[in-house]
């Protein structure tokens, strides 16, 4: 499931993007109306996530020119009544004023996903070479045998799947599955993989791969 960004703050594109792809959805970015309007057309997201005030191209005009039924959620700083009456007027499904708890805006991504249907119909598991994650219930399984993991093996497993091949240092794993107000050190990640790759070894294939120098990537690979 795709969601666009668009903001020209770089801060709450980075911090929206990192918040919603630990959830499982794919993020495109967009600084500005022109870049935000080549994405729409070119990746068409599921949702937007729209900057009133926009350079270039404003969130309401983007608003106005898309022609098909996606659902948009507007961010602004602006929190007059007639601002939103005019954002609601113009299709918006939802209206978050800045600051706001990304938190609170990954769950209101869900909801307004939920009330237009869309959430319900995507596909809960993500398989692997003989390797099945089911999103919803937390739990793998490989070659029909269900395997153990802790919440934090369970999350770093789906971010590796859902980035194949990508080699990520230790400094970006804790980032990106820890998140930025983790408190401990990078030993936190080699334990963690050492664990899970443990629990992995009842396959035939080997997922997890050190690159040396460098950090760990996801990779399907025969034993």
């Amino acid at each position: 499931m795709k969601i666009l960004i668009a903001d020209d703050e770089a801060t709450i594109r980075e911090v929206v993007a990192l918040y919603l792809e630990k959830e499982g959805f794919t993020v495109f970015s967009a600084k500005d109306g022109d870049e935000a309007m080549e994405i729409e057309c070119k990746e068409r997201p599921d949702l937007l996530l729209l900057d009133i005030m926009l350079p270039k191209i404003s969130g309401l005009e983007i608003c106005q020119s898309i022609e098909r039924n996606v659902p948009k959620i507007f961010l602004t700083a602006k929190s007059a009544e007639n601002d939103k009456i005019i954002g609601f007027s113009l299709g918006a499904d939802d209206y978050i004023t800045k600051p706001f708890s990304p938190r609170e805006l990954v769950a209101r991504v869900k909801a307004v996903l939920k009330r237009s249907g869309i959430l319900a119909t995507i596909t809960p598991t993500i398989s692997v070479e003989g390797l099945i994650v089911n999103i919803t219930d937390k739990t793998i399984t490989i070659d029909e045998q269900l395997v153990s993991l802790s919440p934090k093996e369970f999350e770093l497993l789906t971010f590796f799947i859902r980035n194949p091949k990508n080699t990520f240092s230790r400094e970006q794993l804790l980032t990106n599955v820890w998140g930025y107000d983790f408190d401990g050190d990078d030993r936190t990640v080699d334990a963690t993989i050492k664990r899970l790759r443990q629990k992995l070894n009842i396959s035939e294939f080997q997922y997890i791969h050190t690159t040396r120098g460098f950090g760990y990537r996801f990779e399907v690979s025969p034993r």
